[in-house]
């Protein structure tokens, strides 16, 4: 009998792991392509890195030409999306926000007073 090596299934050549620029890319064209923008806020709490890192990464990111940003009209923050995401993005917020207050008002429904 012939004796039959086994191969290794489970066995993969690793990829080398992706820098920070390259996984706050991703995260940033993965939530656009959610329908979200990302507030540069919530990035050095994800990725657990300086705030001057976040604004060094997120200037090379813009830099780049893959994403743009835009200002919340509220607070002031600045939001990273992909290019030419922007509006659809803001139209989905706009829905998001009329049915969110529609259930509200639903919910919380006056009586009628007589």
């Amino acid at each position: 009998m012939s004796e039959r090596r086994r191969s290794f299934r489970k066995f993969q050549k690793r990829e080398p792991s992706l820098t920070t620029e390259q996984k706050i890319e991703k995260f940033v064209l993965r939530n656009s392509d959610n329908g979200y923008f990302t507030k540069i806020s919530t990035i050095p709490y994800k990725f657990e890195i300086s705030e001057s890192k976040t604004w060094d990464i997120v200037g090379e990111l813009l830099g780049n030409g893959t994403l743009e940003s835009i200002h919340d009209e509220i607070t002031g923050e600045m939001k990273l999306c992909r290019v030419d995401k922007r509006y659809s993005i803001m139209n989905l917020e706009k829905k998001r926000k009329q049915e969110k207050y529609k259930t509200n008002k639903k919910i919380t429904k006056p009586k009628k007073q007589n």
